[in-house]
């Protein structure tokens, strides 16, 4: 492909002025971001920002009132949730992200439910190589593995479907710092330099900006600014400015002063 052509090519994942919310009152207004295959996008804000209802605007969980979502160049805002998952979207919620009764191996193959019967078996080699702690922990059920354990699990279980774009909600929740450290620098970036296109809603922002490519501060509803990962490093009030209690978490973040054109729609 020619570097034009490279450069005309849309993002994998177009969220254009998107509004959205409960009934038809809006928690997300007049949002914007994107995210390119083999990168990934970080999305910060307080508790009660509306990273939740952004990553349901995606999913198809919530109906636009306003916008685009627009995946690889198609609309896909009036998609259902289904069709979404079928055109390359995969999600892990930051809660109920495994199926605890069930076992490591029962987990990833109930993620592979869409895959025809003749390639499960080698998308579940492909899974385990990818994560191959989990291999001798096939036969556990989920509930009795470790906090880094289960998430590897849920994670493994939607690339089953092999999505290319993947939504975290919360990876490191929960986890301690060693581990949240692991999950976020072991697993999420070798999912970005496979090629997938990663949308990352992370509190731990110090922690995350060391990996992801760029990222959107949303507070009230709004993306309030965004900028390379390197820019959002540089400034050193963002956390007071934008997180009020949560600063400490992001003490050596920030933003760039003035917010960066947004790629139009």
């Amino acid at each position: 492909m020619s570097v034009d052509a490279e450069a005309a090519r849309p993002p994998f994942l177009d969220v254009v002025a998107t509004s959205v919310g409960y009934g038809k009152v809006p928690v997300i207004k007049e949002a914007s971001l994107h995210v390119e295959l083999g990168e990934i996008v970080l999305v910060m804000g307080p508790n009660g920002a509306g990273k939740s209802t952004l990553v349901k605007a995606v999913t198809g969980q919530l109906p636009l009132l306003a916008g685009q979502v627009r995946l690889d160049g198609v609309d896909v805002s009036r998609w259902s949730e289904e069709n979404r998952v079928a055109a390359g979207i995969g999600y892990v919620p930051q809660i109920r992200d495994v199926f605890g009764p069930l076992s490591v191996l029962e987990n990833l193959q109930m993620g592979g439910f869409r895959v025809p019967a003749r390639d499960l078996g080698r998308r579940l080699e492909e899974v385990l190589e990818l994560f191959p702690a989990l291999v001798p922990l096939k036969r556990r059920t989920a509930k009795t593995l470790s906090g880094g354990e289960r998430k590897m699990v849920a994670i493994g279980r939607a690339l089953m479907a092999d999505p290319r774009l993947l939504i975290l909600d919360e990876p490191t929740s929960n986890l301690a710092p060693q581990i949240a450290a692991a999950v976020l620098e072991e697993i999420v970036a070798r999912l970005a330099q496979a090629g997938r296109a990663v949308l990352l809603i992370e509190q731990r922002v110090a922690l995350a900006l060391q990996v992801a490519s760029r990222g959107y501060v949303l507070t009230d509803g709004r993306v309030r600014l965004h900028g390379t990962a390197a820019e959002l490093r540089t400034k050193h009030d963002l956390g007071a400015l934008f997180l009020g209690r949560g600063g400490a978490e992001i003490a050596h973040t920030t933003a760039p002063s003035e917010r960066p054109a947004e790629r139009s729609a």
